[in-house]
């Protein structure tokens, strides 16, 4: 015989209990509903096959925030078909969602071949197309000519927030200043870099309002390495020297140039030139960064009212 705790004269066995969900437990992803409104990722810059790259890999991250996302690329400045420019791709984004097809009852049947009608808007979705600039900052130029560019295509299309300021551009920023030998990888300090800087120059484009923003991703680099940071506009003749002296009279002696940008937004180089201004060496733009494609997507979310799985800080 046996008993519902085990064999006869056996050792009890332990039932595996129902998995219940938790604040430990990773949140199921949201699914982005059918008719949801069409993600166009504005890039700033000149277009080119490695500026595509890098804008298909953000993309990507941004889809496995919120699956089912339908994401495009419009460049700010493109005007062909390989690198298309922003307008155009929003208004065929605009006249695909007005031409899609949609169930329509006939006689208390559907009848949906052969008939197209306007799709039926899904509540909370408007609109049609959220466009989300490729900025870390503000950048009033670039977003003047994001603007220029949705009144241009005759759709409705929401602009949605830069990326910043967020803890994740400062968590990018310090992974890409580790990864160049300027850094400690971790929080804990528990081991030391030799070239490790002691005063880091945040470098950013787009004047007074996106220098005052990088700032704020400034004050949480610093945190994280307890070195000071100070942001400086790399499209302000002489505030990257300033910045840089600023930090040497307070007491740093080795800086480094960290770009608070993603990449494409800056002219060919313009970070080597801001180096050699600050004398110091210079870590990478924060490119596809994983981080990167997460803001993407919640910036999708707070303009659509669609909020993608909650990006985690490290």
């Amino acid at each position: 015989m046996s008993s519902s705790t085990g064999p006869e004269g056996g050792l009890p066995v332990r039932m595996p209990r129902p998995r219940k969900p938790g604040r430990h437990r990773r949140p199921e992803p949201v699914v982005a509903p059918e008719g949801a409104p069409a993600l166009v990722l504005a890039v700033p810059g000149r277009p080119s096959a490695p500026v595509r790259a890098l804008a298909e890999e953000i993309l990507s991250i941004a889809r496995s925030e919120l699956p089912g996302l339908d994401a495009r690329i419009g460049f700010v400045d493109g005007a062909d078909e390989e690198f298309p420019a922003l307008s155009a791709v929003l208004a065929a984004s605009a006249g695909e969602r007005a031409t899609r097809v949609a169930p329509v009852a006939v006689g208390g049947a559907e009848a949906t071949e052969g008939v197209e009608h306007p799709e039926e808007p899904v509540p909370g979705t408007e609109p049609g197309v959220v466009v989300v600039p490729l900025l870390a900052g503000p950048d009033p130029a670039v977003l003047d000519r994001i603007r220029r560019a949705v009144a241009d295509s005759g759709s409705s299309a929401e602009l949605a927030e830069v990326l910043g300021p967020h803890p994740l551009l400062a968590e990018a920023v310090h992974v890409r200043l580790s990864e160049a030998g300027l850094a400690r990888a971790d929080r804990a300090r528990l081991f030391t870099v030799a070239t490790a800087a002691d005063g880091i120059v945040l470098v950013t484009s787009g004047g007074a309002e996106a220098v005052q923003v990088a700032g704020i991703t400034g004050m949480l680099l610093a945190a994280r390495l307890a070195v000071p940071v100070l942001a400086a506009a790399l499209d302000e003749e002489g505030a990257v020297a300033r910045a840089a002296a600023e930090l040497t009279s307070s007491g740093s002696q080795q800086l480094a140039l960290a770009p608070c940008l993603i990449g494409p937004e800056v002219p060919e180089g313009l970070l080597a030139e801001a180096a050699r201004e600050a004398g110091c060496p210079a870590a990478e733009p924060l490119g596809a960064y994983t981080a990167i494609g997460k803001l993407v997507a919640s910036a999708y979310g707070a303009a659509s009212g669609i909020t993608a799985t909650p990006a985690a800080v490290r």
